[in-house]
């Protein structure tokens, strides 16, 4: 287990924490030392599941990267026993749908695909860590079946306001501000929003919301 953070990164910037997992050694190597040059503080890089959980829960980083296939341990597993302390994201090179939604269901809150520039994972973990959504652009439509698309034409559009302010990693209070709207109807707003998308969490309800461009 490695780490490697930034001395000359903005404090606003270093102020986020962050763990690398994944099995490739040149892919941990590049990623990290990108993330590292942007001023994101990497306090530990390791090569298997089981490694990333206690990392995780050694140095409590604002936000792991984590490879969807790794030995010990997959991302997803790894997000089960870590999300509710640190927010995910996925580093992946598949697109699978049902490993997507099985990833969502586990607390991950972005995505990005290996083939996507690696600025998109610094993009992605500023996201996050401000408590946003993060879905890779070249995923549009993969999560959201036929049935699904139809279900995001019924949101309003007050509600596609508020999924897009949740997006942001706004709270329900911040939003009522925002759209001068109570808090209590902010709330509302998401879960009918929720309720037309036959989502379990609001996660997974901005992540179709996004996939779509209906809330950009």
């Amino acid at each position: 287990m490695t780490t490697l953070a930034h001395e000359d990164a903005p404090p606003e910037i270093e102020q986020i924490t962050c763990v690398v997992a994944d099995d490739h050694p040149a892919v941990l190597d590049s990623v990290s030392r990108v993330l590292a040059s942007q001023g994101i503080n990497v306090v530990a890089q390791v090569r298997d599941g089981e490694d990333a959980v206690k990392a995780i829960e050694e140095h409590k980083p604002k936000v792991a990267v984590i490879d969807l296939r790794m030995p010990g341990m997959s991302g997803i597993a790894v997000a089960r026993r870590a999300a509710q302390h640190t927010a995910m994201i996925l580093y992946t090179g598949y697109s699978d749908r049902t490993l997507l939604v099985e990833a969502l269901d586990a607390g991950v809150r972005g995505f990005v695909l290996k083939e996507a520039p690696l600025g998109d994972v610094s993009r992605a973990i500023e996201t996050v860590a401000k408590g946003g959504v993060y879905v890779d652009p070249v995923l549009a439509g993969v999560l959201a079946s036929g049935e699904a698309t139809q279900q995001l034409k019924m949101l309003t559009q007050r509600e596609r306001e508020v999924l897009r302010l949740l997006a942001d990693g706004l709270r329900n209070e911040e939003i009522g501000r925002e759209l001068h709207i109570a808090g209590e109807t902010a709330r509302a707003h998401i879960r009918n929003a929720m309720r037309k998308l036959d989502a379990d969490t609001r996660t997974h309800a901005v992540a179709m919301a996004l996939r779509q461009s209906l809330i950009e």
